[in-house]
């Protein structure tokens, strides 16, 4: 295992060629369930995982077995790391083991120490930060339904979480505008930020209907993260109120535009029924490329 591994972390810490050439091999990939067989063949992986999973596991679990390659799952309160370990020992230790850790967790500053202290590769399942599988689903979802992702307007609306901080990361490398609709109290951090105010595609408004103007393509997500405080759930539910994608919102579109949603949804709160269960709305061929993309991953990843 001794070779330089490739983390997928970050979007906007990898090189748009190898982000089109991921979205490419997804295509492939998907076009052909059944090519690449062997890819992984004599490889292990583990899923280090301390947030619940429906989606990320099953699709990761299933893209490493199509692969050829051998999972095992661990939840971290059940190893050591849940009995005080240190990341150091264990990223030292698990690296002596498998070829590659992917790692869904709160703690965004927990993942990078584990990859700092890993000699293999180390794939982000989610994190507090950042959710960069999802987006690359997200944009594959575009091109299959726009034929490019080149010129889109994507509005974002609802909590600035971390899926929409992986929104702004990959709108710093990918040719479409982002409008973004975030109430004040919930704009991303000052370091996503930062990324945005480098790039003249993307605004961050608390007008809703500015922000879907002309729109191809609106999304959202789940007001309630798995890390807020009990005590601000129901204040964080009546502010973003207003930002819930129904039928009224949807209707100030243009009608081509399409509705994508990571999933979970919370029915009634970030959208209603007659969104998601509409026509355009494409939550499940975006839940489906999660398995097709996260293919794409781990062949870029994992050397062979």
């Amino acid at each position: 295992m001794e070779y330089l591994s490739k983390n997928f972390i970050n979007l906007h810490e990898l090189k748009k060629a190898e982000l089109i050439e991921i979205l490419s091999s997804a295509e492939q990939l998907k076009a052909d369930r059944n090519s690449q067989r062997n890819l992984l063949d004599g490889k292990s992986l583990i899923l280090l995982f301390d947030k619940p999973s429906t989606r990320t596991r099953i699709s990761f679990e299933l893209a490493i077995s199509e692969l050829g390659g051998s999972c095992i799952y661990l939840d971290m309160k059940t190893t050591q790391l849940g009995r005080g370990e240190t990341i150091k020992d264990t990223a030292k230790v698990l690296s002596r083991y498998v070829d590659g850790i992917i790692i869904r967790n709160a703690n965004h500053q927990d993942l990078i120490e584990f990859s700092n202290h890993s000699a293999i590769s180390i794939i982000n399942a989610l994190t507090n930060e950042s959710h960069p599988c999802q987006i690359m689903a997200d944009l594959m979802t575009l091109k299959e339904c726009f034929g490019t992702i080149d010129g889109l307007k994507v509005a974002w609306i609802g909590d600035g979480n971390n899926v929409a901080n992986t929104w702004i990361q990959a709108s710093t490398l990918f040719d479409f505008k982002l409008n973004m609709a975030i109430p004040k109290e919930y704009i991303p951090k000052k370091a996503i930020l930062d990324i945005a105010k480098k790039s003249s595609k993307i605004n961050i408004t608390q007008n809703i209907d500015d922000a879907i103007k002309d729109a191809n393509c609106i999304v959202t997500d789940t007001w309630l993260s798995m890390n807020d405080d009990e005590n601000e759930r129901s204040r964080k539910i009546q502010i973003l109120n207003k930002y819930q994608v129904n039928r009224d919102l949807f209707a100030k579109a243009p009608v081509d535009a399409i509705f994508l949603h990571c999933l979970p949804a919370h029915r009634g709160q970030e959208v209603t029924d007659a969104v998601i269960d509409s026509d355009r709305s494409h939550v499940y061929q975006q839940a489906e490329n999660r398995l097709h993309v996260q293919k794409a991953i781990l062949k870029h990843c994992i050397p062979n």
